[in-house]
């Protein structure tokens, strides 16, 4: 063999190896998801260096994956897009063009990204959106919320309520024929944590009058005090959210001091005064047997109390809907949540539906046994995956029965 085709040999071996990583056996387009990881992980490789070196900050290059994936607001013949403000924060409008003059749904929905990169006109996000106007006659506000590290918690959460409090105003409803009592909050991953924080804190607000009808929450994010369930221990390396970039995604949420995400990897971030939180979180209490098999609940070890003064916003409930007492939970709209198995944030979304379940609140789960965290990020060409047509089709089709 010459040194041409060794040299070639070597090479494709190493890109295979690059390229491999272990997809569970009944995960549908294995090599397809395969080249999207081995996309994700490049770039995280490539902004994990830059910032070593100092030429830019980790998350400034994550953003690349938003940039290359924006979609300008383009109307069709079904649907008018556009981008405009409710109240000085970004949104994208998605407004139906059948029965201009008749009462119609709506659904406000918030974008995914570790609240640090994404964004309402990403393809997929954009797709999701036209699909679920077109297909339901509904007007869709999809939230630009504004993002870390630049802006820490609780700036997303208060772009999102100013939001949804905006459009809840009778007199907006009134501007887009919107039928008060059919409105839904619903978001993804980061996006679903939003949802259901602003859900909650809707509940106690005398100066909104009208109630969501619905909220839906896509393998959201729920709780900052435990990063080490058993869907943390089990999916730590699984493809698009691996724990240490859950981790990442947390720390630059509230801070851009390393201390906190030091000491979110070893689990002891929260002070032993406000170890009573704890009970919130307990996966052995809250967790379907089948989810429990093959680990054994330890309490997690206590932080030091300058953190939790420090950076109090990662105890707080508009950042963890999970930390909240059940008469916070009691009166909450009928919910459906998807949680996805090979996916960290897996047990953050099966405790919910315990909780609520346990406070009655109705709830409709549907838990994907082959899915990966984001599916829904892969509905748009050319990074198209079963799992995610799947999920965004039955997400639609249940919203159609329910809204």
């Amino acid at each position: 063999m010459g040194n041409k085709s060794l040299c070639l040999l070597i090479a494709t071996v190493l890109v295979a190896y690059y390229i491999y990583s272990p997809i569970p056996e009944n995960v549908e387009d294995h090599w397809k998801l395969m080249f999207i990881s081995a996309a994700f992980r490049t770039v995280g490789h490539v902004a994990a260096v830059a910032e070593k070196l100092g030429l830019a900050h980790y998350m400034d290059i994550m953003m690349v994956i938003t940039s290359m994936e924006y979609a300008a607001p383009a109307s069709d013949e079904k649907v008018t897009v556009r981008d405009t403000e409710f109240n000085g924060v970004p949104v994208r409008l998605y407004i139906p063009k059948d029965q201009p003059d008749s009462l119609k749904r709506a659904v406000i929905f918030i974008h995914g990204g570790g609240w640090c990169v994404g964004g309402s006109a990403m393809k997929p996000y954009d797709l999701l959106s036209r699909w679920t106007s077109e297909r339901l006659n509904a007007v869709v506000v999809s939230v630009e919320y504004r993002l870390a590290p630049k802006y820490h918690f609780p700036v997303q959460f208060e772009d999102v309520y100013t939001v949804v409090k905006y459009f809840l105003q009778s007199s907006v409803l009134e501007q887009y024929n919107v039928e008060p009592s059919r409105v839904c909050i619903s978001g993804d991953s980061a996006g679903g944590n939003l949802a259901a924080a602003v859900a909650q804190q809707l509940l106690d607000d005398p100066g909104v009058k009208v109630k969501l009808k619905i909220q839906v929450l896509l393998y959201p994010v729920l709780q900052t005090i435990d990063l080490d369930l058993p869907s943390y221990q089990d999916n730590e390396n699984m493809p698009i959210l691996p724990k240490s970039l859950m981790l990442r995604f947390f720390s630059e949420y509230f801070t851009t001091d390393i201390s906190l995400n030091k000491a979110m990897e070893t689990n002891q971030h929260v002070p032993a005064e406000l170890s009573h939180l704890f009970k919130f979180v307990n996966w052995s209490h809250w967790l379907p047997e089948r989810f429990k098999k093959g680990h054994i609940y330890t309490s997690p070890a206590h932080g030091s109390s300058k953190l939790g003064q420090k950076y109090p916003g990662f105890l707080d409930p508009r950042a963890a809907p999970l930390l909240v007492d059940d008469i916070k939970l009691r009166g909450l709209p009928l919910t459906y949540v998807v949680t996805c198995q090979y996916d960290v944030l897996r047990d953050d979304g099966l405790m919910y539906v315990s909780r609520l379940r346990e406070a009655g609140v109705p709830v409709i789960h549907e838990h994907a046994e082959d899915a990966v965290h984001g599916a829904t990020l892969f509905i748009a060409s050319p990074f198209v995956l079963t799992m995610g047509k799947r999920i965004a089709n039955n997400y639609i089709e249940w919203l159609n029965k329910n809204l």
